[in-house]
C-alpha cells in the first residue's frame, strides 16, 4: 500500500526526477506494533539529507499521519518514505521552483533464516568498489545502482551480506548495512565522509555506546583491521544487528558484544 503526496496510488509522473536521475533521498524503517522505531532518529536524518540535496522536507506530522493510516491494523511491517525534487523538464537542470513529491508505503517484514540472528552470519567481499563522492557521502539517495550491481554478484542463499570497499580499498560497509568491530574494548566503525551511507542504526550505536562509557572511533578502516577484530557487528533498521561469523575461510567465535548492541537498539 502507498500513498505519493498523500493520495492512494501506485503510478508516478514518468517525468518525476526520482525516475529520472535519482533526484532524491529515502529512509526505510521498521514498524512494530504500529509504531515506526527510532522514529526521531529516522526523522532527522531525512532532514539532514534533503537539506544537502537542497530539497523541501514534509512536516514531522505529516508523515506521522501517513504512516498511521497505512499501518491502520498496527501490526509489524516496513514503512518506506521516498522524497523527490518531483515532476521536471528533460535535463538536468534543477526547476527554479521545484516542488517535492513524497511517497510512503508500508509492506512486510522480509523474511531472514532465523539461526541467523542466533548463530550469526556468513559474508563475502564484493567486487564492486564504491566510488569516492564526498558530495554525496552519508546520505541516503535514490541512486542506489552500486548495491544492486554488487547484491547482483552472488545467489548464494547461505550469504547474508556482502562486504564493500571503495576505490582505495577502505572499509565502508555491506550493501544493505553498516559494519562495527569490537576490538581491544573500543567499537569502530567507517567514516562516512567519502562516500556510503550514515545509516540512523549506525547513529543509534554510537550514541548509545558512549552513554554507556564505551569508546567508540570512527576512523579509515582497511579489510585487514576487519579480519583482525574480536567481533565483526552488522546493523540495520530491519534485522538490527548480526555477527560476522565468517568471512571465506576466516571464522570469529560467537562473541558478547552483539547482546549489549541488540540491548541498545532495542531500549534506545
Amino acid at each position: 500500500m502507498m500513498l505519493i503526496n498523500g493520495v492512494e496510488t501506485n503510478f508516478v509522473s514518468a517525468f518525476d526526477r526520482g525516475l529520472s536521475y535519482g533526484d532524491g533521498i529515502f529512509r526505510t524503517l521498521k514498524m512494530v506494533s504500529g509504531r515506526p522505531l527510532h522514529w526521531s532518529y529516522h526523522y532527522d536524518k531525512l532532514v539532514q539529507d534533503a537539506q544537502a540535496l537542497g530539497l523541501s522536507c514534509p512536516a514531522q506530522q505529516v508523515l506521522r499521519d501517513e504512516m498511521a493510516h497505512l499501518n491502520a491494523g498496527m501490526t509489524d511491517g516496513v514503512i518506506k518514505i521516498m522524497l523527490t525534487r518531483g515532476v521536471g523538464l528533460r535535463g538536468y537542470q534543477i526547476p527554479a521552483q521545484p516542488e517535492t513529491s513524497r511517497m510512503v508505503s508500508f509492506s512486510a517484514m522480509p523474511e531472514w533464516p532465523g539461526h541467523w540472528r542466533t548463530d550469526g552470519v556468513t559474508v563475502r567481499v564484493c567486487q564492486l568498489r564504491l566510488a569516492i563522492q564526498p558530495r554525496l557521502a552519508g546520505i541516503k539517495h535514490l541512486n542506489r545502482l552500486e548495491q544492486v550491481l554488487a547484491r547482483s554478484e552472488w545467489q548464494d542463499a547461505t550469504i547474508a551480506e556482502g562486504i564493500l570497499l571503495d576505490q582505495d580499498g577502505g572499509l565502508v560497509g555491506g550493501v544493505m548495512s553498516n559494519v562495527f568491530l569490537w576490538h581491544n574494548q573500543t567499537l569502530l566503525t567507517p567514516r562516512m565522509d567519502r562516500c556510503g551511507v550514515a545509516g540512523v542504526t549506525r547513529a543509534v550505536l554510537i550514541e548509545q555506546a558512549m552513554q554507556a562509557g564505551i569508546p567508540v572511533y570512527e576512523d579509515r578502516l582497511t579489510l585487514e583491521n576487519l579480519l583482525q577484530a574480536q567481533e565483526v557487528l552488522l546493523c540495520n533498521s530491519l534485522f538490527g544487528a548480526w555477527q560476522i561469523r565468517q568471512l571465506n575461510q576466516h571464522r570469529w567465535p560467537a562473541g558478547q558484544m552483539i547482546w549489549q548492541v541488540r540491548n541498545w537498539l532495542e531500549n534506545a
